[in-house]
């Protein structure tokens, strides 16, 4: 979204709710000034400074969003005063980042007595992690209300911002371009190499370079005698308009001649079927599985990193030493449905799936959320390739650690942390 006023977007959040609530709780709305309060839990996915559960400065946006107007305000002080002008009973009570609900969601979803949810990850248009930290371990000033009760804080990492200057993150000529086009040069890089709001670019960017160069000719039939009008009018030659799940469909299709693929390639990149072979399928699967594949273990050191720092594995040495323990490969959590439907059950049944330990004492659990990390066939996989590589987990802590599914976890955990905030004001 590209607005220059702040009152675009925080109006439409604001008649958004009106519309839910006329329509769910319409009696609230009766004037008579004894109808129910609502508690809002705002769900927003970019980095604010936040010195309350009910306040947040934005610092900067992402996503493609870019509203100048906004940046240095209270984004909660902002929908309020929309919510108060059309005169609904509705409190905006907490502000919530959408990894922190991710955690939320995870552990409210899974028993009392089960391994308590330290880490959120966000794998979806955007990606961030949070996770537990002891204030003892925090060294920078806490401004603003907090609670020390508890010896420990939610904290942001906002890693899509991670080695912005490219010391270490790779770098090809397509992110080059990529980066470029992108409403933000210079910003956002580790995220604009795992996010599904650039995979989909990524790959398109690749494969119209590789459509023009003429040692390549991919997708041939568009420099061959076939009429191809208005070709720069296909999606593959414009920008932002392919999204991520051609890279899914590429990644689940292993079948001869890539027929499913082929038509996700004609819908996606508006290339004709006359003008489209296996060899061009064969092309943008291998591609598609290397820009996948990349995310995956980029978004696995992240999260390994967290659980370096976090030492959440030193107390489960021995653990780690046990033998005998399987692995577990990543897809017992996630729905491939919309896509595997399309392919046979005997393709899919080459990953086969195995369970983690029983003992929930020896587990870290993560919670995660976002379309990449539920619809990408074998994201986990990736990442726990990674995971055994990293020092300080390798193959034995690989195993300790549970990654599970919280589906749309950013806005029921906003939900419960609204309703936390509320009990406790």
């Amino acid at each position: 979204m590209v607005s220059h006023e702040a009152t675009e977007l925080f109006s439409f959040i604001a008649g958004q709710i009106e519309m839910l609530i006329r329509t769910h709780r319409p009696s609230s709305l009766d004037g008579l000034g004894n109808a129910d309060v609502f508690n809002l839990g705002l769900t927003f996915s970019f980095p604010v400074y936040q010195n309350a559960i009910n306040s947040g400065i934005l610092l900067r946006w992402t996503k493609g969003f870019d509203i100048p107007s906004v940046i240095g305000q209270d984004v909660c002080q902002l929908l309020q005063h929309q919510i108060d002008l059309r005169n609904l009973p509705v409190k905006v009570t907490a502000l919530v980042n959408d990894a922190a609900g991710t955690i939320m969601s995870r552990a409210y979803s899974l028993p009392a007595d089960q391994t308590r949810t330290s880490i959120g990850t966000i794998f979806g248009t955007g990606t961030n992690g949070v996770y537990l930290e002891k204030l003892s371990k925090i060294s920078k000033p806490l401004p603003g209300r907090t609670d020390d009760s508890t010896g420990e804080m939610f904290v942001s990492i906002e890693w899509g911002s991670f080695d912005n200057d490219l010391s270490v993150l790779p770098n090809t000529e397509y992110d080059v371009e990529v980066n470029q086009a992108s409403i933000n040069p210079g910003d956002q890089m580790f995220e604009k190499r795992v996010s599904g709001m650039f995979l989909g670019e990524l790959l398109r960017t690749v494969l119209a370079k590789l459509h023009h160069d003429p040692a390549i000719r991919l997708f041939d039939g568009c420099n061959s005698d076939v009429s191809c009008e208005s070709e720069d009018a296909i999606p593959l030659h414009k920008r932002w308009a392919v999204d991520s799940s051609i890279l899914s469909v590429a990644e689940l299709d292993d079948t001869e001649d890539l027929q499913i693929l082929q038509q996700k390639i004609v819908d996606s990149l508006g290339i004709s079927p006359f003008l489209l072979g296996t060899a061009d399928a064969h092309v943008v699967k291998v591609i598609a599985h290397a820009i996948g594949k990349r995310a995956a273990r980029l978004g696995g050191m992240a999260l390994g990193a967290v659980i370096v720092k976090t030492e959440q594995l030193s107390t489960l040495e021995s653990f780690g030493r046990s033998e005998g323990y399987p692995e577990m490969d990543g897809q017992a959590q996630l729905n491939h449905a919309d896509v595997a439907s399309q392919i046979s059950e005997e393709n899919t049944a080459r990953h086969p799936v195995q369970s983690l330990p029983s003992d929930e004492s020896c587990l870290v659990d993560i919670g995660v959320d976002g379309s990449v990390i539920e619809f990408y066939p074998r994201f986990e996989v990736y990442m726990r390739e990674v995971l055994r590589a990293v020092e300080g987990i390798g193959p034995h802590g690989e195993k300790r650690i549970r990654i599970g599914l919280a589906k749309n976890g950013s806005s029921v955990g906003a939900a419960i942390i609204a309703l936390i905030a509320s009990q406790q004001a």
